[in-house]
């Protein structure tokens, strides 16, 4: 039987409190692993260019905000899939999120329950918003 091919994630969030918590969600799943960790901005797309992120997920940082590094990391490497963590809880948030490259995003208060099925529908090339579900 092949071996499963997991989606390899970069979690990028100021807290990190925050970052453990969504590390466990997200490593609690069979097909997905958390590869590198970033606390701000800049070290996030770093990490995203150096190591091998199918899937990189962005909150609001110091030094350069999440919607920044997306739209860096869109330019730099548009194959790596982009979520946004929010507190927003609105649609013009979604089309910014999308403006800067990413491929949806995710409210924090549902991220335990719908971070992982996100990060699936954006290997599929669906666009996620809110919940998780498809905008």
């Amino acid at each position: 039987m092949p071996a499963t091919l997991k989606t390899r994630v970069l979690l990028a969030d100021g807290h990190a409190v925050m970052r453990r918590g969504l590390r466990l969600v997200l490593e609690a799943e069979p097909d997905i692993e958390v590869v590198a960790e970033a606390d701000d901005g800049a070290q996030a797309v770093s990490k995203a260019l150096e190591d091998d992120v199918h899937v990189a997920i962005l909150d609001t940082m110091p030094q350069m905000t999440g919607l920044q590094a997306a739209r860096e990391l869109a330019r730099r490497a548009p194959e790596v899939k982009i979520l946004l963590l929010s507190v927003h809880e609105n649609e013009q948030f979604f089309f910014e999120a999308v403006k800067a490259g990413a491929s949806g995003y995710v409210l924090k208060s549902v991220a335990d329950r719908d971070l992982a099925e996100a990060c699936r529908a954006v290997m599929r090339g669906e666009r996620t918003g809110g919940g998780g579900g498809i905008a």
